[in-house]
């Protein structure tokens, strides 16, 4: 159930969240709640296919990520025109809180204990396998583009990301990382750089001299290594 809760919050909060969806939730209750039942519709269909009668913990689940979605909307008016670093703060906290409550209901559930879930965690690892090779290619998608473009922009650049320059590194940047680590965890480690190195020699000539050096390079090197720690660990499987 843990390694399935995990796998619908990436669906849900990411695959599923479309551009003037992640606008319109920001600004708006009314989008927030737009957004989160799209959550909770999956969090819910998720749960029934590992245990129908876990669906009351899904649900909980689905209301607090609009709830909480829905607090933002009140902090995102006052703050995000005062502050570079908000956009990163807000996200880390975000994910945080959604991650607290999928393992509040998990634990409130019985499901498992406080100390006996990293035990669970790797004995869910160990016999669904499948599921966890889908977690480790939604996560290498749209959730890693976003934390990487915040994270590096927060750090570097003090701001939230340049979304008009960066979001036609989406969907590239997400088949690249696919393919990484697809190369990796099949042991197809010369075929990396095939992937990886002609976005770098291609692109890279037009921000080299500029303020925008550092972040394209810091960009290509966090997917690179993302992928690559993904690609490793679903290896070991």
């Amino acid at each position: 159930m843990i390694i399935a809760m995990l796998l619908a919050h990436l669906v849900g909060d990411y695959v599923l969240q479309w551009d003037a969806l992640a606008a319109w939730k920001g600004r708006a209750v009314k989008g927030a709640l737009c957004h989160g039942s799209i959550v909770l519709a999956v969090t819910l269909l998720f749960a029934v296919l590992i245990d129908p009668a876990w669906w009351p913990w899904a649900l909980l689940i689905g209301l607090a990520h609009i709830a909480i979605d829905a607090g933002w909307v009140i902090f995102n008016r006052r703050f995000v025109s005062h502050s570079g670093l908000y956009g990163l703060v807000r996200l880390l906290t975000d994910q945080t809180l959604h991650l607290a409550v999928i393992v509040g209901a998990i634990i409130l559930s019985g499901y498992t204990t406080p100390i006996g879930l990293p035990g669970t965690i790797v004995t869910e690892v160990q016999t669904h396998r499948l599921w966890v090779i889908a977690l480790g290619y939604v996560l290498i998608s749209m959730p890693a583009w976003i934390f990487i473009e915040f994270v590096l922009y927060g750090l570097i650049n003090g701001s939230a990301p340049d979304f008009g320059r960066v979001a036609k590194y989406k969907y590239v940047g997400s088949l690249e990382r696919g393919l990484i680590t697809t190369f990796v965890a099949t042991g197809q480690f010369m075929l990396v750089p095939v992937v990886a190195l002609p976005r770098l020699v291609l692109e890279s000539p037009q921000y080299f001299g500029s303020n925008r050096t550092t972040l394209f390079l810091a960009e290509w090197l966090g997917s690179l290594a993302l992928a690559v720690l993904i690609g490793l660990a679903l290896g070991r499987l």
